[in-house]
């Protein structure tokens, strides 16, 4: 099915839009989305300027692992940090969309890439938010990894609640993967 783009409806549902019309879908039912090869048809000028991100696509074609790398260095991160993150959310799967709604490389929440001010459809952008993310966990939780990471897989909201990390056991699998990948590249 050729989509314009999609958008997470209360966590549950995928609205895919294509044309004048959408369609909705469990977001579970949906197991990911592959870019179109086709070049878009040109943009009629309507007087209304879109919307514009705070990230900017990237023009050349970069693998998963130098947008990882990309984006540690210019937050000031291990490479193999973010390369083991995106590891764990996504595989290095563009295009990945978890049953919760999360999408791209990293896995971000539309809300939270909204709040970050990136397309999370758009690899570059994901990562670069999702790196961006990441360092300010590390900077709330006082370069506590683990808390960190515990806030990226489970939202600051649950780490803060136990004020540490939280004894869900889908967190403490993901911290310590992420863990086991860093250990095995020292």
């Amino acid at each position: 099915m050729r989509i314009d783009r999609h958008e997470l409806l209360d966590g549950s549902k995928l609205r895919l839009y294509s044309g004048e019309g959408f369609t909705e879908l469990n977001a579970s039912d949906v197991r990911g989305f592959e870019p179109d090869d086709a070049v878009p048809a040109p943009q009629i000028a309507t007087g209304v300027a879109p919307a514009a991100s705070l990230i900017q696509p990237t023009p050349e074609k970069l693998s998963p692992e130098e947008l990882a790398d990309r984006a540690a260095d210019k937050y000031g991160l291990p490479r193999q940090l973010v390369r083991s993150v995106m590891a764990a959310e996504s595989g290095f799967a563009p295009h990945a969309v978890s049953p919760k709604g999360a999408v791209g490389l990293m896995q971000l929440m539309p809300s939270t890439a909204h709040d970050l001010g990136a397309d999370p459809g758009d690899p570059a952008q994901n990562v670069d938010a999702g790196a961006r993310y990441l360092r300010d966990l590390l900077v709330k939780y006082d370069r506590a990894l683990w808390h960190a990471l515990a806030a990226y897989n489970a939202g600051p909201a649950a780490v803060d609640k136990h004020g540490t990390i939280p004894p869900y056991r889908e967190t403490l699998r993901y911290i310590n993967r992420i863990d086991h990948e860093m250990k095995k590249s020292q």
